[in-house]
């Protein structure tokens, strides 16, 4: 038996020995060739590609064509699964992929429309930029081919061989360049502004709250505390209020609006979920500031955290006009983020309000009502195709303003009868299917029908990416781009999505455009979904490029951005009521101002501005916080920490600081949960900056009616619930981290998990070990300059982050930083799978190379490309 029980163990240990070597084989094959030499059809010309230790590639090409030839085959050589997962889902066509779970999201995205639009835009593109496109499709499909064609079974990624254990029989497709055109969609969708507050505003006012008290959680911003962008523009007349429309009974909208918000939560996070942790820093420093006389930009985009990172680092150099460097998406030619020779460039989301709900009174099916006329909707169908399952045809409807997001929900097509009124008072007609237009509306006019008011709403999306343009041309020209002038003629074509462009050049010059298509109502603001019948409502026009904010060398020597009003009210055009409120651009500003009160800024200088952790509302409410009497002794000695604390919020050390963030933080979610009870549970406060801004009038109305619990008895007021807050926050504490306050971190409680994009959350934790990283404790949080932001409502863990960081140096482009979140491989245990995040984490960086001599030098790979 002895003999038999060793035989079976070593039966059991070969056993596992071969398992693991499988799977060490089927890792490592996946991992791309980056030395030696490869063929790639269609190159003129030898390219040459130079990989440093981090994996980030500088590639070198004859023409313009050969270059983007040549950058498609190394993104697909890194990242391909990531491309051919989002290329799914801007198509809607997850499903294909991951079975029926999918099939809801799917019909959303189709809804969209996303890769129609592409398809849409495609030739409208100057001929120039579909060869670009073209050639990066060629790269990509090149290494398709090489890497065994459609088979998911050859060395292209570990995830395909998970994906072959549920769905065997998924073929890879050959890459086009409406594939990259719809993930610029995708891009517009993440940063596409206000909506998620125009639905709670409807929401909340359905809820009982009062148009006031709505104001109340939705606070103008604080121009006497915190500067906008542009601080000169000409005045003009006041652009239009933002009144509640009238003749809309909002308890029959508010459970369509409610089932919007799920469905639009349920989609996957390509960039952002859209909400207030997704903005970003930048400012550029003119040379008359700086330790090197010439211009400093510093860029930090604040995205949902992905395993990978969102961004892919690469030189694009050619004997061409293109020779540049920065961030790249991959599945997308050029450059996005970066420097050429000549000028360097950085974005921030501008958040304008680029889309608009509209209420459409709708009759027999597929008639909506438009002013006085009963019109015909659009209606095509669409063929969902089901891994594992049958296909399942939708059919999506649409009105002259956009899709009928509300056809994607049973909530959202079953609403409340009786629920619209014409805003003039007067009943509305049958629709009569027969003539589009309807008898006359003058209600002495003979032969006006009565109605039966039983029609439903829909819900339509006005959104300037559904719109075709051509932004694709604006990205090459921007990388194209030498001087002011040209930089401008670039961004004049950047539609969407809307950014903030901050500029530099190796001339010294600095400063700041906004670019975009933005709408100008007729009525209303955009703040509340409108009443589609009323036309006073629709889009008149868009904003004129050259009436956009824009400036060059201001006289501050500096522009700052990071997601605050573009302009004060004094601007005649209204681009957005629902900015971030200031406090991560007022901080840069004051460190600024710090410093340059004391010498020059270098380099080192912004590094450390970009990873300051000070909490901006901590000032004002930790002397409310301290003014409590407290009798328990357990929360007295945590609020001693507070004591002396400067409000930065470090995830370990130095340890009092930590220890102070997390009881404040704690303390910051537990007051906010209790004072705002009365709000519907998916309302509850987030703790961006906005609720600064709510909390703030609040601590100087002790007996304001929002501080009283509404679950007990008593009237609460101010005191009495900052004091529960903190001692709920104590418990809470106590519990996870242990009786010792000062032993609590911030980091502890405020940690990072490296989730991937599509394996990541599968529930199966074999599979999730493979493609997951962390958690790790990480410094900063919301509204805070190191944006690591996250949500009051469900725990502390990290849901936004600075997705890169960057540093230009106008001076000597080979001594610019930077960094990304995780690393340049896609490839699970890649050694540049998470090889940046260490660095990232601790507010470190990289070199960010330029001149060839140096990136030879430290190159540890060479890969040359050959026709």
């Amino acid at each position: 038996m002895r003999k038999t029980a060793l035989w079976l163990l070593g039966v059991v240990l070969t056993l596992a020995l071969v398992a693991a070597g499988l799977v060490v084989w089927s890792v490592r094959r996946a991992f791309p060739t980056h030395a030696g030499e490869l063929a790639l059809t269609g190159l003129s010309a030898p390219v040459t590609v130079f990989r440093d230790a981090h994996g980030i590639p500088q590639i070198y090409a004859r023409t313009a064509a050969d270059l983007f030839r040549a950058q498609g085959y190394v993104h697909a050589q890194d990242r391909f699964w990531e491309m051919d997962f989002r290329r799914h889902v801007t198509a809607g066509r997850l499903a294909e992929l991951f079975g029926a779970t999918q099939v809801d999201t799917d019909a959303f995205l189709r809804t969209l429309g996303w890769r129609r639009v592409a398809e849409q835009e495609l030739p409208l593109l100057s001929a120039e930029t579909r060869g670009y496109l073209e050639a990066y499709a060629a790269g990509v499909n090149a290494w398709i081919e090489a890497t065994g064609g459609s088979t998911t079974h050859g060395p292209k990624s570990l995830e395909y061989g998970v994906l072959s254990l549920q769905n065997s029989s998924y073929a890879v497709e050959p890459w086009t360049p409406v594939d990259t055109l719809a993930w610029l969609k995708a891009m517009a969708w993440d940063l596409r502004g206000n909506m998620e507050a125009e639905i709670a505003r409807g929401v909340l006012f359905a809820h009982g709250l009062t148009r006031s008290e709505v104001g109340q959680l939705y606070p103008p911003y604080p121009y006497t505390r915190n500067q906008p962008i542009v601080t000169r523009v000409p005045a003009g007349p006041p652009p239009p209020s933002g009144s509640v429309p009238a003749g809309v009974r909002w308890n029959d909208v508010a459970p369509a609006l409610a089932a919007l918000s799920d469905s639009v939560d349920a989609l996957p996070q390509l960039l952002g979920d859209g909400g207030p942790g997704i903005g970003s820093n930048s400012w550029v420093l003119s040379g008359n500031l700086t330790t090197t006389g010439k211009p400093l930009l510093a860029n930090d985009p604040h995205l949902s955290p992905s395993m990978p990172g969102i961004w892919y680092q690469m030189g694009l150099h050619c004997e061409c006009e293109f020779n540049v460097a920065g961030f790249t998406f991959s599945g997308v030619p050029g450059v996005v983020i970066g420097h050429t020779d000549r000028i360097g460039w950085g974005f921030t989301n501008l958040d304008p309000d680029v889309t608009d709900l509209y209420l459409e009174r709708i009759d027999r099916g597929d008639l909506y009502l438009s002013g006085i006329a009963w019109l015909r909707m659009t209606v095509r169908e669409e063929v969902i195709k089901v891994a594992g399952g049958e296909p399942i045809t939708i059919k999506v409807r649409s009105t002259r303003h956009g899709p009928i997001l509300s056809d994607r929900s049973v909530d959202m097509l079953t609403l409340a009868a009786n629920p619209a009124v014409n805003p003039s008072g007067v009943p509305l007609p049958k629709a009569d299917p027969t003539p589009l237009v309807s008898p006359s509306l003058d209600p002495a006019a003979p032969g006006v029908p009565d109605v039966a008011l039983a029609s439903p709403y829909a819900i339509a999306l006005r959104w300037t990416a559904l719109d075709p343009g051509r932004t694709a041309d604006a990205l090459f020209a921007l990388n194209r781009a030498t001087d002011w002038p040209s930089f401008r003629a670039a961004a004049a074509q950047f539609e969407v999505p809307a950014q903030n462009l901050v500029y530099a050049d190796v001339d010294g010059n600095i400063g700041y455009q906004s670019p975009g298509r933005i709408p100008v109502r007729g009525k209303g603001d955009g703040t509340w979904p409108a009443p589609g019948w009323d036309s006073d409502y629709d889009w008149k026009q868009f904003i004129p490029f050259a009436e956009l904010p824009s400036v060059f060398n201001p006289e501050e020597g500096y522009v700052v951005t990071a997601n605050q009003a573009v302009v004060g009210e004094q601007y005649r055009h209204l681009l957005t009521r629902d900015w971030s409120y200031g406090y991560r651009s007022q901080r840069i500003v004051e460190m600024i101002e710090e410093r340059t009160g004391q010498g020059k800024i270098g380099t080192e200088d912004v590094r450390q501005m970009q990873f300051d952790n000070r909490n901006g509302f901590a000032p004002t409410l930790v002397p409310a916080l301290t003014a409590v009497s407290i009798e328990d002794p357990d929360v007295a000695k945590a609020r001693d920490l507070l004591n002396g604390w400067d409000f930065q919020q470090p995830a370990a050390d130095p340890a009092p600081a930590s220890a102070a963030a997390a009881f404040y933080n704690a303390t910051w979610r537990h007051l906010l949960l209790r004072t705002f009870d009365e709000l519907p549970e998916k309302r509850r406060p987030d703790g961006g900056d906005r609720w600064f801004e709510v909390m703030r009038p609040l601590l100087a109305q002790p007996t304001s009616p929002w501080w009283d619990d509404r679950g007990t008895a008593a009237v609460e007021q101010r005191d009495d619930l900052l004091l529960a807050a903190m001692t709920d926050a104590v418990a809470e504490l106590r519990s996870r981290l242990g009786d010792d306050p000062t032993a609590w971190r911030w980091g502890d409680l405020h940690t990072l998990l490296l989730r991937n994009a599509t394996f990541g959350a599968s529930g199966i934790a074999p599979i999730e070990w493979l493609f997951n990283r962390g958690p790790a404790g990480t410094s900063g949080g919301d509204a805070i300059v190191n944006a690591t932001g996250w949500t009051a409502r469900d725990g502390y863990e990290v849901d936004a982050v600075p997705s890169m960081r960057m540093i230009l140096d106008l001076a000597d482009l080979d001594e610019s930083r930077w960094i990304q979140f995780t690393g340049n491989s896609g490839h699970a245990f890649h050694p540049n799978y998470d090889d940046q995040f260490d660095i990232w984490r601790t507010g470190g960086n990289l070199p960010m190379r330029w001149d060839r001599a140096t990136i030879e030098s430290e190159a540890t790979n060479a890969l040359t490309l050959r026709p």
